[in-house]
């Protein structure tokens, strides 16, 4: 297998980090190593402030390692981190007040309701105020469609509330950088699209949000930004358009003359593949749409019908990572 392409590095030829950069999130060069496996091999992160950053990536390319990094969980064996313009880990103390995260799924007290629960996070928390607890609490519960659930045992939570309760815990106080680790996990399709909604309110009012998932529609839907994980290195990153448009574009040709279209296409210096119904579908290569379907008439072809179609972000993913996206998780 191919390797795929180094990244588009927007922090190319800087410096060590430092200074004022209007990114919620930058490391460079950072590495972990388990044993002989690395884990997390030099990436350059640039994550915009106020973006929806979608972090993808095949299980096991390094997306959670780089986070409990992010967050001080796990310690970089090389390179840097800063996280909201200081430097990590030396200023979590300062930093972490201002994260909300919510990384490998919730974990609470089951024999706990869902408020009490969150009244006892908060308060082990001694920057947040205890005479707005309830109110707070309250209020991130709404937030996340869980009001009719407050009194009830997180037992008795189905894993879609206990993310939403994940969620809440998040949204207690307000915060400059969210980090959701698959934060649509378990959740039925009225709460995804309630997650999506809460993700865009979010970056509306000036969050930035850092979203590591495999669902390539939701992240489509949501995200302004994206990175690419593959085996530990970081293979893309940039804005969400950008990265679909370095994809190459497909041209669909309908016709009963697929083999006599196939060898104009071939002359033309375009590979392409025979399809039932007389579709041939091959890569435009830069050349334009009207030229193609002039010497397609020109070759005697009867074009039925003609459409380009840009690639998906699915489309680049594999591209980039030679893998196939897994939807299980």
């Amino acid at each position: 297998m191919s390797q795929p392409p180094p990244p588009t590095d927007p922090l190319e030829g800087a410096g060590p980090i430092g200074g004022s950069t209007g990114l919620a999130i930058e490391t460079r060069g950072l590495s972990k190593r388990f044993g002989h496996r690395l884990a997390v091999d030099g990436i350059d992160l640039a994550v915009p402030d106020g973006s929806v950053f979608g972090f993808l990536g095949p299980n096991g390319s390094g997306k959670t390692t780089t986070i409990r990094m992010l967050l001080g969980l796990a310690a970089a064996d090389k390179g840097e981190i800063k996280v909201l313009g200081k430097q990590m880990p030396a200023n979590l103390a300062t930093v972490l007040p201002d994260v909300g995260a919510l990384v490998e799924g919730p974990g609470f007290y089951p024999f706990l309701s869902g408020s009490a629960n969150l009244m006892r996070l908060d308060a082990a928390d001694r920057h947040a105020s205890s005479a707005t607890r309830r109110r707070r609490v309250a209020e991130a519960l709404e937030q996340v469609g869980l009001s009719h659930a407050a009194g009830k045992k997180v037992r008795a939570y189905s894993l879609g509330m206990k993310q939403r309760l994940g969620l809440a815990n998040a949204l207690l106080r307000p915060r400059e950088l969210l980090v959701l680790d698959e934060p649509t996990n378990g959740l039925d399709p009225q709460g995804t699209r309630e997650v999506r909604g809460l993700v865009r309110s979010l970056a509306a009012r000036g969050t930035t949000v850092f979203v590591s998932s495999h669902l390539l529609a939701e992240v489509e839907q949501m995200c302004t930004h994206i990175g690419v994980m593959s085996a530990g290195r970081l293979v893309a990153q940039g804005p969400l358009q950008e990265l679909r448009s370095g994809g190459q574009a497909q041209v669909l040709v309908k016709t009963p003359d697929a083999d006599a279209a196939a060898r104009v296409l071939a002359h033309l210096g375009m590979v392409s593949d025979p399809a039932p119904g007389g579709v041939v579908g091959t890569r435009l290569d830069g050349l334009e749409p009207e030229a193609v379907v002039a010497a397609l008439v020109a070759g005697g072809v009867r074009v039925r019908g003609f459409a380009v179609e840009n690639a998906s972000l699915e489309d680049r993913y594999v591209s980039l990572t030679g893998e196939g996206f897994d939807v299980a998780g």
